[in-house]
């Protein structure tokens, strides 16, 4: 497989799906929900890592992000947030992840008069865990989730300033909620994306269905991100081994 694609595989599901991975040399996206990190056998997952690492396959992290938030006003979840984070980074060091992506936690319903304060806390828990991603050599990139446009993403961006923080650009996310073009979304923020997540959907739900599928332009999506992040990691989510063999078909086109 091209070096730049990788595929979406939740944790501890990679134990079933390794030697598919490996047979057909799939690089990986493995996603560590809360609960896989409360069970996790580090000394599985250091098997599964040197195996992965042996056959020269590349890998990322997508970190858990259920009930989590960075920047949250309460400092109670902050600290659960670091927990988790803490062990994404234990993780980090067996997998040897090119980019870990994290959700950033806003969301303008919630925080809208609170934008600023949720930045300022957003910015502090960041600047704890650079060290650890410049110690282990990937990138820290934050996805958008609800964000309507790209204003808060780019004023955390520029506020961290590092070139080990960057933005993970998940073009299902943007075709539901955000109201701004492609063109600008780029414009903004198309400098910063280290990964993008592939995902076709209809505009109503967040489907995960293979690109080529949904009402998405992935002729536009992929010309710009060859224009404005050539070396970013694309990754396809596809939520079932089928819906990943229908995307891996799609894309070749693009590559």
């Amino acid at each position: 497989m091209n070096n730049r694609i990788h595929c979406h595989v939740p944790y501890p599901r990679l134990s079933g799906h390794l030697d598919h991975v490996l047979a057909n040399r799939l690089n990986t996206e493995i996603y560590l929900p809360a609960d896989a990190l409360d069970t996790m056998v580090w000394e599985e997952l250091a098997t599964q890592a040197q195996a992965l690492h042996d056959a020269g396959l590349a890998t990322t992290i997508h970190a858990a992000f259920m009930d989590l938030n960075p920047g949250a006003l309460d400092s109670a979840i902050r600290e659960a947030t670091r927990l988790r984070f803490r062990q994404i980074f234990q993780a980090a060091e067996l997998l040897r992840p090119r980019v870990i992506v994290f959700h950033p936690g806003y969301d303008d319903l919630r925080y809208g008069d609170n934008r600023m304060a949720w930045l300022k806390n957003s910015i502090a828990f960041w600047r704890e865990f650079l060290p650890r991603a410049r110690e282990l050599g990937c990138t820290i990139a934050v996805e958008n989730i609800f964000e309507k446009e790209p204003s808060t993403l780019r004023a955390l961006l520029e506020g961290m300033d590092d070139p080990c923080f960057r933005h993970c650009f998940d073009v299902g996310h943007f075709h539901l909620f955000t109201t701004v073009s492609l063109e600008e979304w780029f414009r903004e923020l198309g400098p910063f994306i280290a990964e993008s997540h592939i995902h076709d959907n209809h505009g109503k739900a967040d489907e995960h269905l293979p690109l080529g599928e949904g009402k998405i332009d992935f002729d536009q999506v992929f010309s710009l991100l060859k224009r404005y992040a050539p070396d970013a990691v694309w990754t396809i989510e596809a939520h079932s081994l089928e819906r990943l063999e229908r995307a891996l078909k799609n894309i070749a086109k693009y590559v």
